[in-house]
């Protein structure tokens, strides 16, 4: 019931579902680096910082994606 709903909206107003998708977007991954900060090495900010580049580059090296392809 409540998708049928969600449908009917985004099918009257696309900007005000873009908009709130996009928040949820944001809000998850301001959650994500939240949470890195307080448990990625929590006493250390900058290996903390460097631990997750190196981390994510790992992740887009195996998983065949480069920055080339995300721009």
């Amino acid at each position: 019931m409540v998708f049928k709903k969600f449908h009917k909206l985004k099918a009257k107003h696309q900007i005000i579902v873009a908009i709130l998708i996009g928040f949820a977007v944001v809000a998850f991954w301001r959650g994500i680096w939240g949470l890195l900060d307080i448990y990625l090495f929590p006493n250390d900010y900058k290996l903390s910082l460097w631990a997750s580049l190196i981390l994510g580059l790992l992740i887009l090296a195996a998983t065949h994606y480069t920055v080339k392809e995300l721009t």
